[in-house]
């Protein structure tokens, strides 16, 4: 799947991110509104990551999809 379908299909989708990411709460995921820089600069924010490693984990979870 790419980010663009992600992007169009993030109210179904945002789920599957929450599993992957627990630390994130319902409110981050409205302020992402599908965006992947968004959704990376949470992910950092929430877990202390790296932007390598952030990156790394969505594009992993984005092949997973």
């Amino acid at each position: 799947m790419n980010w663009d379908r992600i992007q169009g299909q993030w109210q179904q989708v945002q789920g599957e991110a929450k599993k992957r990411w627990g630390q994130l709460s319902d409110d981050d995921m409205m302020e992402v509104e599908g965006n992947r820089d968004k959704l990376e600069g949470k992910i950092q924010e929430r877990y202390g990551y790296s932007k390598d490693r952030v990156k790394r984990e969505v594009d992993e979870w984005i092949n997973d999809m």
